[in-house]
């Protein structure tokens, strides 16, 4: 009998592990099924903002392969519109649910991959039936976005709730399309993924962009006239709103994997051996948002929801399914984002995260230009590094800055993920013309600012 693979989700991780081990498998050998809720397939969710704010100009740049690409091109039984709403792991099936058509199907596996994401964190104010309160997980959530901003009267002011990735891209995108943005975040400050030191820069840049930021506030509701939201309630007044983004962060999607089974771990995520078998569970793989993972500089496990993570992982499961072999070595946390012209990037650990791994450690924060500073262009950048005291040894890295700010976290990152030391980065041969960078790089610049505040610590 033919083997069977199902796999539940089409996007980055579910359709990486399909054609991965469609490459390696005869179509003879293994069918393939894949079960995907909404109306796309392997698209880019990092770039639904882009697309909101019009610089990408049409939504099917954001869609690497269609479901058409995938079953004439790979043998791929896409089902779209389908939600599997329950697993069997002793009869080796799962039960969908036909979203357009009604009913329910059941199909059985050999090999199950579990790729169901992450969804949105929504406290019970956000649950509501008023018009104009959106999410943007995914492509239909966008395009919903985007109808509504289109739509006849435009909205003239929004609001949005969060001040992560996706807040703070969400903002800049409705500025870009002409709305008076205030962003709210519960805590003080925005983007929580770099040390407030480093926030407080994002923070007033986004100001000096017009948007309006309230850190330290608390939503506790949401206003509806006529069917339609009109504002923001918080402890401290209402903010009016034609539209309200969520970006609330989200969680790992494991409520179907919890009821059948599949164990998970203490950040929600399931867990999974390096080759991204789902752990005491024969035959049954997990990839993406919804699993937890290793962080190589903590040593502790970790869910980090990128698409750079479950591209990766979804190919070494399809690898390894199509039998080959491979391993997903962990990760390191590095992400960057933008607001307009600031750009922001970050590796590793956070101070806090340094403390709570156990660390001592010492932070140096330099500020520098992208360029040299007699060269047109040139803008300021600042790089902060933290080293554990006595080895020197890189544990996380910052940058907050200005045109060829952001990507500069690549090289932390590989110094990161080899173990280099702060000392051992100062050596570093990084290439310098005028228009790309001053003599001294503003990475070797903070490498040097370490080294320094590590010799004073141990006198």
């Amino acid at each position: 009998m033919t083997e069977r693979l199902i796999v539940i989700g089409g996007d980055a991780a579910g359709m990486a592990t399909a054609s991965q081990a469609r490459r390696r498998r005869g179509r003879d050998d293994l069918e393939i099924v894949a079960f995907e809720r909404g109306h796309f397939t392997s698209y880019s969710a990092c770039g639904i903002p882009y697309w909101i704010s019009g610089v990408v100009p049409d939504r099917d740049l954001l869609i690497a392969r269609s479901p058409q690409v995938h079953r004439e091109s790979y043998d791929i039984d896409v089902r779209l519109r389908h939600e599997v709403v329950g697993i069997d792991l002793d009869r080796r099936e799962v039960l969908a649910r036909d979203l357009d058509g009604g009913g329910e199907v059941r199909e059985r596996f050999d090999t199950l991959m579990y790729a169901t994401g992450a969804v949105p964190v929504e406290p019970h104010w956000a649950r509501t039936d008023a018009a104009g309160v959106f999410g943007v997980q995914t492509l239909d959530d966008g395009s919903a976005l985007r109808e509504w901003l289109e739509a006849e009267p435009a909205p003239r002011r929004a609001v949005v709730i969060g001040g992560g990735y996706i807040g703070v891209e969400m903002a800049e995108a409705l500025v870009l399309r002409g709305l008076e943005v205030t962003l709210v975040e519960q805590s003080e400050q925005p983007m929580s993924s770099v040390d407030p030191d480093m926030a407080q820069l994002v923070a007033e840049a986004m100001r000096g962009l017009g948007i309006t930021v309230r850190t330290g506030v608390t939503v506790t509701g949401l206003t509806e006239t006529d069917g339609r939201v009109s504002a923001v309630v918080t402890p401290e007044g209402s903010l009016p709103a034609d539209v309200v983004v969520l970006g609330l962060g989200v969680r790992p999607n494991t409520a179907l994997a919890e009821a059948a089974g599949l164990p998970l771990g203490p950040t929600g995520g399931i867990r999974v051996d390096r080759r991204m078998r789902v752990v005491g569970i024969p035959g049954v793989w997990a990839a993406g948002d919804c699993v937890e993972t290793l962080h190589r500089v903590s040593g502790q496990p970790v869910n980090i929801p990128l698409g750079t993570h479950a591209n990766k992982q979804g190919r070494v499961a399809g690898i390894n399914i199509g039998g080959g072999y491979a391993t997903f070595a962990g990760v390191i946390g590095t992400a960057v984002t933008k607001v307009c012209d600031l750009e922001v990037g970050r590796t590793g650990l956070r101070e806090r995260d340094a403390a709570a791994a156990g660390f001592e450690f010492v932070s140096v924060i330099t500020e520098s230009t992208n360029r040299a500073g007699y060269y047109p262009g040139a803008r300021t950048m600042s790089v902060k590094l933290i080293a554990e005291r006595f080895s020197g040894r890189l544990l996380g890295a910052q940058i907050v800055g200005f045109s060829e700010a952001a990507k500069r976290i690549d090289t932390l990152a590989v110094a990161l993920w080899n173990g280099m030391t702060v000392e051992d980065m100062t050596a570093l041969d990084l290439g310098y013309a005028p228009p790309y960078s001053p003599v001294w790089d503003p990475v070797l610049i903070a490498a040097r600012k370490a080294v320094d505040a590590l010799a004073e610590t141990s006198r």
